[in-house]
């Protein structure tokens, strides 16, 4: 996982990335493969190859870190989100297609970040969760609209339960491994989502 990698399709260009993503993307990576409490402030500087003064130079300790490296994913996440049903204002089925690519390059582009979020995110403070959260409402709501044109027999409830479970298929790429190329997990993950969604396999 890259910070710049974070910034999904659809949104503005990515700035040049800094020392500070480099050592962003350093804590992220350690966090993901050891949790959050087994890694230290001194392990991460060590990786980076940074010391303790200028490591809090750039972030105040872990818990920053882990804002810093979720709430733009969640923000990212809910602008290109939009963007992608905006493109077909009179067609879900197209709509539907253009978010789960989105989610799907996402999400094998981010697989240290997504297993981050789902292991640690209830160390951050309240706001900032509070904040990640109704970032992920929003997101979700998207989905939920593009649903229920496609399926208008599903009430919103119902569809934010498909929505949660297309979500749990491809944020399984923290645990995928390299036996099947990218470009072909792009494509299963991809059709085992159309498929849970509306039960047929189509428009890939």
């Amino acid at each position: 996982m890259t910070v710049d990698q974070q910034q999904p399709v659809g949104a503005p260009a990515p700035r040049r990335r800094s020392r500070r993503d480099e050592i962003l993307e350093i804590a992220v990576g350690l966090f993901a493969a050891k949790g959050y409490h087994g890694v230290s402030m001194d392990d991460i500087g060590s990786a980076a190859g940074v010391t303790g003064p200028a490591l809090y130079h750039h972030f105040a300790g872990k818990e920053a870190m882990l804002v810093a490296a979720l709430i733009p994913v969640s923000e990212g996440l809910l602008h290109g989100g939009k963007e992608r049903v905006s493109r077909h204002p009179e067609d879900a089925h197209a709509a539907l297609t253009d978010l789960i690519e989105f989610h799907v390059e996402f999400a094998l582009a981010n697989p240290a970040v997504i297993a981050l979020h789902l292991h640690e995110l209830a160390r951050l403070p309240e706001e900032p969760r509070r904040q990640i959260r109704r970032l992920q409402r929003l997101y979700v709501e998207e989905w939920v609209g593009v649903l229920a044109a496609l399926r208008p027999e599903l009430d919103p409830a119902e569809a934010r339960v498909l929505a949660h479970s297309a979500f749990g298929l491809m944020n399984s790429t923290p645990f995928l491994g390299g036996e099947v190329d990218r470009h072909r997990r792009a494509a299963l993950l991809r059709e085992a989502t159309v498929y849970a969604l509306v039960g047929q396999i189509g428009h890939q």
